[in-house]
């Protein structure tokens, strides 16, 4: 079943398997991961999510702009401040199942080698 990716200026039609691997590459970054599990906590400002983190704000800015965008969070303007908050009750799970995956493996994705499609230098 073909969906519209909704940040695309002429949608076009994905495939579910697409969509699902998008939603992996929406998590694959250490950083996000990480502002996700603060956020389970409960909403939190950009400044603090940044102090916490310990990245500069435009880098911070860049991965919340991404988590919003691929659904994971949402935010609400207070007067000057911008709060972050997660979007989705799945977010959890989503995070539990990674937990319970390395949890399992006993953390044989640490040898794991990613190749991208395009990137003939990293052939197995």
């Amino acid at each position: 079943m073909g969906r519209p990716a909704i940040i695309e200026l002429t949608p076009t039609p994905l495939d579910d398997d697409e969509l699902i691997a998008r939603i992996y590459r929406g998590l694959g970054d250490a950083t996000r991961i990480r502002i996700l599990r603060l956020l389970l906590d409960g909403p939190m400002s950009q400044k603090d999510i940044v102090a916490v983190v310990g990245l500069s704000q435009g880098r911070v800015s860049q991965h919340l702009t991404c988590l919003i965008w691929c659904g994971y969070l949402e935010s609400e303007k207070r007067g000057r401040v911008v709060e972050y908050r997660i979007a989705n009750g799945r977010v959890a799970a989503l995070l539990d199942l990674g937990v319970g995956f390395l949890e399992s493996t006993q953390g044989d994705i640490g040898s794991c080698r990613i190749v991208e499609e395009d990137d003939s230098t990293n052939v197995e």
